[in-house]
């Protein structure tokens, strides 16, 4: 076959992904000396953060986003910004000597005679384990919307977003209400541009900060209650913070943000201004989209109103279909939950890290999770 006549690289693992969720695996895998190459499709560490939009900070607590083994600068605001994040990554690769090889994008992972066969641009691996730390937002994700190809204005992804200078006097409609979303419509505004926001679905809205003090901090106290529970104590005290927010055009989610993160994997906005903005008129508050006729956009309640931008904060699909083919029907429906519930967790050395979302934050549960994947390599140590 031709793979049995290709020249591979062996190695005992391979992980998959130079961001976050990859260092953090590395890191653990260097800890304990368990031979491993790391892959990363681009030219350096931090891509993502880099390529994010310039006004991003972290919506959680530098202490509770922290890699492992190395602490945000203490010198750093409690959420740092995009460069502080991008500094912190690539430093901490330095030192934690990783050293990914860049510029090689995995094309396929596949089952070959008991191993793992993962095929580049620029080699052919063949390891006894896998770690796809490629998280959920690889492919931006734009819906199909009825007469877009009619709209004569700029339409974009928020992936492709950078500041909203390019956008001053003009009317951008944002498309979504996630926490990527709600920041770029601060942007717009404070840019001179005149921000609206189709907002399809129920939501729920929590302050990023309570008293001071950073709100996920506050949800590890309450997580010792099951999510509904837990949601019913805290409702009082957000709805005190943040108000009706269905005075102000929103649909309020009947479930509420803790459940919300557990049974849909969507984490709610964690409002750093932009309810301020909408009450105050700056940033307005319409439908989902039903339909596009050139620079009219009409909306689900019958009303319409003319457009120069788009903007599409409307998430990411994972491209796990795209490399592991129909090998990935076993663990996709596990991907929701945490490690520890997983039923093929680790099975036939296939890791995932940087997938559930959690209601306690991302990094914080990436740096937890890259612990037991570790541990459980460590365990089923089997040199190639």
């Amino acid at each position: 076959m031709f793979y049995q006549q290709t020249i591979m690289k062996k190695t005992q693992t391979i992980v998959i992904g130079g961001n976050a969720a990859g260092l953090a695996c590395a890191a653990r895998l260097n800890k304990l000396k368990l031979p491993h190459v790391i892959l990363e499709k681009n030219a350096g560490l931090a891509q993502t953060w880099i390529n994010h939009y310039d006004r991003l900070h972290l919506h959680t607590s530098k202490d509770l986003s922290a890699l492992p083994f190395e602490a945000f600068d203490k010198s750093l605001p409690t959420y740092p910004s995009r460069n502080d994040v991008v500094d912190y990554l690539i430093n901490y690769a330095k030192k934690r000597n990783i050293i990914p090889e860049f510029n090689t994008e995995v094309i396929s992972v596949s089952r070959v005679d008991e191993m793992w066969e993962v095929k580049t641009t620029n080699e052919t691996y063949l390891c006894e384990k896998v770690i796809f730390a490629t998280g959920n937002t690889n492919i931006p994700n734009i819906p199909k919307v009825k007469g877009i190809e009619s709209f004569e204005g700029k339409i974009l992804h928020s992936s492709n977003y950078k500041n909203g200078k390019e956008f001053q006097g003009k009317n951008v409609l944002v498309v979504g209400f996630g926490n990527s979303a709600c920041e770029q419509a601060i942007c717009l505004s404070e840019n001179g541009a005149f921000p609206t926001m189709s907002v399809r679905s129920a939501v729920n809205v929590i302050p990023r900060d309570v008293f001071g003090i950073p709100i996920l901090k506050l949800g590890l106290v309450s997580a010792i209650f099951p999510a509904p529970l837990a949601d019913k104590i805290n409702a009082p005290l957000i709805k005190f913070l943040i108000g009706d927010i269905e005075k102000y055009g929103l649909k309020k989610s009947k479930i509420g943000p803790i459940e919300q993160i557990k049974t849909t994997g969507r984490i709610p906005l964690l409002d750093i201004g932009t309810m301020n903005l909408i009450k105050e008129g700056k940033i307005k508050v319409q439908d989902g989209i039903d339909h596009i006729d050139g620079n009219k956009v009409y909306f689900k309640n019958g009303s319409s109103n003319e457009f120069d931008a788009i903007l599409f904060a409307t998430g990411y699909l994972t491209n796990l279909k795209q490399l592991l083919g129909e090998e990935l029907n076993a663990y996709e429906p596990d991907l929701i939950k945490p490690l520890k519930l997983r039923k093929s967790f680790g099975q036939n050395g296939l890791y995932f890290c940087g997938f559930y979302v959690s209601p306690n934050g991302m990094l914080r549960e990436i740096t937890r999770e890259s612990k037991i994947i570790a541990d459980h390599i460590s365990k089923n140590n089997q040199p190639v």
